[in-house]
């Protein structure tokens, strides 16, 4: 094996549906499940945009005074 060599892993559909299940139900968080799992934060990402599960997504919330609004 080469030093720049690569693995490429595919996962299969019911697998991805199942790491959207379990990010669903809250049992863990998204970056507990890419450690349990050893997947990469962006490809969770780009399942939940594959499978339209946007209320997975981290949402952002804006926090100001009434003096900065």
């Amino acid at each position: 094996m080469y030093k720049n060599d690569k693995v490429i892993r595919r996962y299969s559909e019911p697998f991805k549906l199942k790491i959207l299940d379990e990010l669903s139900i809250g049992k863990h968080t998204k970056s507990e499940l890419c450690k349990l799992y050893s997947i990469a934060p962006t490809t969770v990402n780009e399942w939940i945009k594959k499978y339209y599960r946007k209320d997975l997504m981290n949402t952002r919330v804006k926090v100001e005074t009434k003096d900065e609004t």
